[in-house]
């Protein structure tokens, strides 16, 4: 049996099509673009297990074609257009519409003629945009948000559930906290590198880091993220239909300090500066007792070693972009 996964020589895809392989999925990746030579390396290990194949989600004929090619009981669609500011959303409207929503019903309209067993949609804590400051943010609050992006990703899981309801398989969403690590990098469907990004690039080119905003963020390493994932895809039994994914506790300008000091000793960090890192506000922690009660799982990475890891990792690839 397969498992075909959406966006998978993306950031969050290709740690998801990694994580799949070494779990011992086959999976078959479906990508508008075919993997480049690091997303190659970087499977490389399970490469056995992985098939590339390059098609637009817009393109219903050519997903029926990938689909009848493969025995596919599993569907995580990862597929997605960030476009979290409000001119990119001026500008890319459409865009972000038809990728987001009818990619996601074109997945869904696979599905229904495979006859799979569970379809994963990857969704965000961007679903909880504009909710009252009431603390950790859980999966059964009431959900109004007004960003196009945001909106997109909570009509997507809604889409998915009735789908799923109508042609007989198991759907589950899951919302992400804001991952960090391996693979980050400027894509055409990824409007804002995350903070951590931007600060181990400095860091990797052995650069001073301006001077970083004061405030908290939900960062979880991305290869939890993918652990995540992966488990609620293969538990035998899930008790609910969302799922947020992330570690559960905020982290802090002087958290990120004291862990990129802990990563790379050399570091420094400016006082002032000119430059100005382009870094999306504070977002309250999503409560992750639901993933860890219902199928047990637990991040593995805090702050402090998943910066170090991914560190390691830049150095490893010797990426430095």
């Amino acid at each position: 049996m397969a498992t075909i996964v959406t966006g998978g020589t993306g950031f969050v895809g290709s740690n998801i099509v990694r994580r799949l392989a070494e779990q011992g999925h086959q999976v078959v990746s479906i990508d508008l673009v075919e993997p480049d030579d690091m997303v190659l390396r970087y499977v490389a290990p399970w490469s056995s297990h992985v098939t590339w194949a390059q098609a637009d989600i817009l393109e219903p004929a050519s997903l029926e074609v990938i689909g009848a090619s493969h025995d596919v009981d599993k569907i995580v669609h990862a597929a997605v257009f960030t476009g979290i500011r409000e001119d990119i959303e001026r500008k890319d409207s459409r865009r972000i519409i038809d990728i987001n929503v009818s990619g996601t019903a074109n997945m869904l309209e696979l599905a229904s003629k495979l006859s799979i067993e569970r379809f994963l949609y990857v969704s965000s804590g961007a679903v909880y945009e504009g909710l009252e400051d009431t603390g950790i943010l859980r999966e059964d609050l009431p959900l109004n948000p007004r960003g196009l992006y945001n909106s997109t990703k909570l009509a997507s899981e809604r889409i998915t559930h009735r789908y799923g309801e109508l042609h007989g398989f198991d759907t589950v969403a899951t919302r992400l906290s804001s991952p960090f690590g391996p693979m980050e990098r400027v894509t055409g469907h990824r409007a804002v590198m995350s903070m951590l990004q931007q600060v181990t690039r400095y860091a990797i080119r052995n650069e001073s880091i301006p001077p970083l905003p004061i405030g908290s963020w939900d960062f979880t390493y991305v290869l939890d993220i993918a652990a995540g994932i992966q488990t609620v895809l293969d538990a035998p039994k899930l008790s609910y239909r969302e799922y947020n994914l992330g570690r559960g506790a905020s982290v802090s300008t002087d958290d990120i300090v004291s862990a990129m000091r802990d990563a790379d000793p050399v570091v420094t960090f400016q006082e002032q500066s000119d430059v100005e890192m382009e870094i999306s506000s504070s977002r309250r922690v999503m409560d992750a007792s639901r993933v860890q009660d219902d199928i047990g799982f637990l991040p593995e990475y805090d702050i402090a070693s998943g910066l170090k890891s991914y560190m390691q990792w830049r150095q490893e690839f010797e990426f430095i972009d």
